[in-house]
């Protein structure tokens, strides 16, 4: 069995800002594989079922997402699992709009989600999928820009990067979470300038992964 989180706030007041792209992964990945979030436990709504030939949990915290950590140990608990049947999909401000990362582990950086997750099972070996949300702009508190919504040019690459966070699930499920890292840890490509007289007639692109 794995449990599939996905970080947010609950209230309408945080239906669609950048913090809770990790519910609307879980929403359209349970959409795409007719599962419902028809029961309530753990503090968090619930849909189950199999897919691709595992047993699923999608776990939505509604603990508000500091104490998100509480709501993932009382459903490994409960189950009897350990980390290892645990993925755990939220916004990274260190990523742009529309781009994914995956991780086996590692900190929670600055998210306060994570790092309670972190913190509640004392373990940060566990698989994460990271979905941007782009940079903080100057001007903004960290909080104020997280609990911000998309602006209607970045909806298109908002799309994209559910999109591609519910592919992503979908290799870790048919396949490994070394195959998606494969297919989805790879940075756009960068121009780069040769060591040359006359750098803007020759330029190449270097693509890098991370």
């Amino acid at each position: 069995m794995l449990i599939i989180t996905g970080l947010g706030n609950p209230e309408k007041d945080y239906r669609n800002t950048r913090h809770n792209i990790g519910f609307e992964v879980l929403n359209k990945f349970a959409y795409d594989h007719n599962l419902a979030f028809n029961k309530a436990k753990f503090r968090s709504h619930l849909a189950e079922g199999m897919v691709l030939a595992n047993k699923i949990l999608l776990l939505k915290p509604q603990t508000y997402m500091n104490l998100s950590g509480e709501a993932v140990r009382d459903a490994l608990l409960f189950y009897k699992l350990g980390p290892e049947n645990l993925i755990v999909v939220y916004d990274d401000i260190a990523l742009d709009v529309g781009e994914v990362r995956i991780r086996k582990q590692g900190s929670g950086g600055s998210h306060n989600g994570m790092k309670n997750i972190i913190y509640q099972l004392e373990n940060d070996v566990f698989t994460r999928i990271r979905v941007g949300i782009g940079a903080k702009p100057a001007g903004y508190t960290l909080s104020n820009y997280v609990l911000s919504r998309f602006a209607k040019n970045e909806f298109e690459d908002m799309v994209e990067g559910v999109t591609k966070a519910t592919d992503a699930l979908e290799i870790i499920l048919k396949d490994s979470v070394d195959n998606a890292m494969n297919k989805f840890n790879k940075r756009k490509p960068q121009l780069k300038l040769t060591d040359t007289d006359e750098p803007s007639k020759k330029v190449k692109a270097e693509e890098t992964d991370e």
